[in-house]
């Protein structure tokens, strides 16, 4: 049975990391002008990936690789499709859109219409992609899929031809959301509402406050995180939360195509629990003016604005007398004043080369590995001492076996990320999680940087000592 967690990480459980900054926050700074190489094991989203691109500008110009394992290839579909998203020019999409496209393929069970016909255009540009390689090196150098099995890039390609297939029979997110919740809540279902609320303010609000009762439960009830058009109809399946799973039935194993991801924790907390612009966390009567929707949306544009240009986001700030009672402008009103008024010297002269393809990214390169490889890189040579700093989720952590020391450099570092957003678990499960994965670690050759709080802490900070 698949628990509510699901068997596919759609999402990430915890914030986005800039991982440049946090080498250079613990690991050796003397390297720090080498090539700094990563490896990112069982993220489930490309948010760390996304944050550490759109950061590049505050540091001095430095390589960097970032290799990346997952379990499922749909996966690195969706890395593929969301990386893409981030990296199309002004020319093909303007800010306010790019992240509604984003957001809305990332954490929608249901999308708009033109947002499905966005993706099927992608699908038949990304079967281009993973079917000549060569022509992703020209015209999306960012990825290189190079190192992929024959057999993994022909099933990518069956993935992409599933996205652009109009054939809404083939897949319902609503039939397939409603069949996780009754497995799931079994017979509690009938009271579902009282179980979101219990999960809401048990545990998830002393977590994530920022996150609004109305969004979660809209989510757990329908898969919908994202509604940033209020006049706008989302009824679409979203095809890229699709996978297939191997369940049993009638004592026979066989394939089924469904949802199979998170129905419990949320898409918010990838990108809309934390943020560098503090505003955004302001509370009248104590309660906060923004929600986790506003702060994922402005986190999202952020990051696409600062790839795209290269400096560092300012939104336009709003008088509080100018507006009466509507003294907060909304995200979109000041997506569109920063498209309008931010036109910089730099954007004029880099317009032609952007015109008809992606943003340029000269100094960050993402590899993606063979599935669960985890364990053979271990014993190619290429891999030996190459990685500066490793990554685990907290899904992929029992994969960092004493073995894995081989593949650490010189003063490596180690990050796991803690389970503290997993709503279901009790303080001595995250407790006995965090001493457990610390020996692990231990064992790895690693020893911990500082102290670590199961509870309150997202991440585990480690670092290799030969």
């Amino acid at each position: 049975m698949v628990g509510p967690y699901g068997a596919v990480t759609w999402w990430g459980f915890s914030p986005a990391l800039d991982l440049q900054n946090e080498y250079k926050r613990w690991g050796d700074a003397a390297c720090s002008k080498d090539p700094i190489n990563i490896l990112l094991v069982g993220c489930g989203d490309c948010r760390h990936i996304l944050k550490t691109l759109a950061k590049t500008y505050k540091w001095e110009k430095t390589q960097i690789n970032i290799y990346v394992v997952e379990n499922n290839l749909e996966l690195f579909a969706r890395h593929l499709l969301l990386l893409g998203i981030a990296l199309e020019s002004k020319q093909r999409l303007g800010l306010q859109e790019k992240c509604e496209l984003f957001l809305e393929l990332f954490g929608n069970s249901l999308i708009r219409p033109q947002t499905s016909e966005y993706l099927q255009e992608k699908a038949n540009e990304c079967i281009r992609m993973v079917t000549d390689l060569e022509y992703m090196k020209e015209n999306f150098p960012l990825v290189d899929m190079s190192l992929l099995k024959f057999k993994e890039r022909d099933l990518l390609e069956g993935i992409f031809k599933f996205w652009r297939n109009p054939d809404g029979k083939l897949f319902d997110i609503t039939k397939c959301w409603d069949l996780r919740l009754r497995k799931y809540l079994e017979v509690r279902y009938d009271y579902r509402n009282n179980v979101y609320d219990w999960d809401y303010n048990m545990a998830l609000h002393s977590k994530a406050p920022i996150i609004r009762f109305q969004e979660y439960k809209v989510w757990r009830d329908q898969g919908v995180a994202f509604e940033l058009r209020e006049d706008a109809s989302y009824e679409t399946t979203n095809r890229s939360l699709a996978s297939g799973l191997v369940v049993t039935k009638d004592s026979e194993k066989c394939g089924s195509r469904g949802y199979w991801g998170d129905i419990i924790n949320s898409p918010y907390l990838a990108f809309g629990i934390e943020s560098d612009e503090e505003s955004l966390f302001e509370k009248k009567n104590d309660v906060y003016v923004k929600s986790a929707r506003d702060i994922s949306a402005h986190n999202v544009t952020s990051f696409m604005y600062e790839i795209m240009n290269r400096q560092k986001y300012e939104p336009v700030k709003q008088h509080s007398t100018a507006r009466g009672k509507q003294e907060q402008a909304t995200i979109q009103e000041v997506i569109e004043e920063v498209e309008e008024l931010q036109v910089t010297e730099k954007d004029i002269g880099t317009e032609e080369k952007q015109d008809a393809g992606y943003i340029a990214t000269d100094n960050v390169k993402v590899y993606f590995l063979p599935l669960n490889c985890v364990p053979d890189l271990q014993k190619k040579s290429k891999y030996r001492e190459l990685f500066n700093l490793v990554y685990f989720s907290n899904s992929t952590v029992h994969l960092c076996t004493p073995e894995v020391k081989a593949l650490f450099s010189q003063h490596s570092m180690l990050i796991l990320e803690t389970t503290k957003f997993m709503i279901d678990l009790k303080e001595e499960q995250s407790n006995e999680y965090l001493n457990k994965v610390s020996a692990m670690a231990q064992r790895a050759g690693c020893q911990i940087l500082g102290s670590c709080d199961a509870v309150k802490d997202t991440y585990a900070y480690f670092k290799y000592t030969v």
